[in-house]
């Protein structure tokens, strides 16, 4: 049985891919299982300069869950380019870069310098939703007609384009729609929830930059209800499913939901191998089941698992 995946003009032999900011900029995680065997290893965000990311402590627990502000933190395109992605190549993985900015020129200039980059760097995910520069611009993924003039201008990169969005508004579907039309192939669903956790010591925000991103599984069920929401509204857009990922049927479920691939993020912090076991996981819970996860992705939409299935 197939494991392949579709996301828009790209076939992966694999459903899962790591998430950007929790697999680092290259090779990291070569030391615990292939990378070739992913669908996709997706880098941490980079911007067309380079970013120190914002002051320590950066993580930290959050009940089950986990909050991070460490701010975007990148040795830039060029650098990634020349001193970073060739050790992540070597190791057979398809790579999908990520880019950010502060402007709607940073992310120009980003997606220019990416446009040399290798046939292997197979995709970019624009990220327009990162929480952690809140209060100097904000979340450009709030606001439809920016994020649009973001994809945009990105065209120049000349491969397909993911814009990763936020859950942290009800206008979601709007974004989605206004992303594709503006070039957005494919959709990542979702980046993090807006959290702030508190010293009990001190009273004071646990970390550096005070509030941050909060993820990990209590989320899973904000990603599976949006992915649900936009893959009604927009039936014949791919979306990448991402969001408290930590099993199997977590996995199976986002795809259930409508999601065409699925990335996993927060669980590779407790296991680096997290990613490699989920796959694994996802595919034996469709092969005791005889389904792909083509076949899987919507079927929430076209009455749910038929008997003989579930």
């Amino acid at each position: 049985m197939t494991s392949s995946v579709q996301v828009g003009s790209l076939s992966f032999p694999a459903p899962v891919m790591t998430a950007s900011g929790t697999a680092g900029h290259a090779a990291e995680f070569a030391r615990y299982f292939p990378l070739s065997e992913l669908g996709a290893v997706v880098v941490k965000s980079l911007a067309s300069f380079e970013w120190a990311g914002n002051p320590a402590p950066r993580v930290h627990p959050a009940g089950p869950g986990m909050i991070n502000a460490v701010g975007l933190q990148g040795p830039g395109v060029e650098h990634w380019l020349a001193e970073e992605l060739p050790a992540l190549l070597r190791t057979g993985a398809r790579v999908v870069a990520s880019i950010w900015g502060r402007t709607v020129e940073d992310y120009q200039r980003a997606a220019e310098q990416l446009a040399s980059a290798p046939a292997a760097v197979v995709a970019v995910e624009v990220n327009l939703s990162c929480p952690n520069l809140e209060g100097r611009r904000g979340i450009f993924a709030h606001d439809a007609e920016l994020s649009a003039e973001v994809m945009r201008v990105t065209e120049a990169v000349g491969r397909p384009r993911w814009a990763k969005l936020s859950p942290n508004t009800d206008r979601v579907v709007e974004v989605a729609a206004a992303v594709h039309e503006a070039g957005a192939e494919a959709l990542t669903l979702v980046n993090t929830l807006l959290g702030m956790v508190l010293d009990p010591r001190t009273g004071r925000p646990a970390l550096g930059a005070g509030g941050g991103g909060y993820s990990g599984r209590p989320m899973h069920a904000v990603a599976v209800r949006t992915v649900y929401d936009v893959r009604a509204a927009l039936p014949e857009v791919p979306i990448i499913g991402v969001g408290g990922v930590a099993t199997g049927w977590d996995a199976a479920e986002l795809l259930l939901a409508g999601a065409n691939a699925v990335q996993v993020g927060t669980a590779s912090f407790l296991d680096p191998r997290a990613s490699h076991r989920i796959q694994a996981e996802l595919l034996a819970w469709c092969a005791e089941r005889g389904v792909t996860c083509g076949q899987l992705s919507g079927m929430a939409h076209r009455g749910g698992l038929p008997p003989s299935v579930g």
